[in-house]
């Protein structure tokens, strides 16, 4: 099967290249997103709070994970919005199905922070 052309080299560079790419997609995501904006604003609260809150490292570490994992869900959730768009601005059955179901995935990752973080703060 042959790769694709635009694939780096192996090695350092391969991972520098990663590196570089990731960092463009976090800028673009702030840029372009207001929802992942409003997300990065919000971990920029909660993270820090969690290093003051009375809870074990391992209800910390839970708490953390779970902000993050709201930035994940929306980067892959913009991701298959702009794939979408890219592809056609027309109205359809699939392309709504697709970014519903990837606002679904946002929202879910949105109750898990509620869960974790009163789980963790009342358990």
């Amino acid at each position: 099967m042959a790769s694709s052309p635009h694939k780096s080299q192996l090695g350092l560079r391969r991972i520098g290249d990663a590196l570089f790419y990731s960092l463009d997609g976090l800028k673009a995501a702030f840029k372009h997103e207001q929802a992942f904006r409003q997300e990065v604003w919000i971990a920029a609260a909660l993270i820090p709070a969690a290093f003051f809150l009375p809870v074990s490292g391992v209800g910390r570490a839970l708490m953390i994970g779970s902000v993050l994992l709201v930035l994940i869900v929306e980067l892959v959730n913009s991701a298959v919005e702009a794939v979408v768009d890219r592809v056609s601005l027309e109205r359809h059955e699939l392309s709504k199905r697709a970014k519903d179901v990837g606002s679904a995935a946002v929202m879910l990752a949105l109750i898990n922070v509620v869960v974790v973080w009163a789980l963790a703060l009342l358990g």
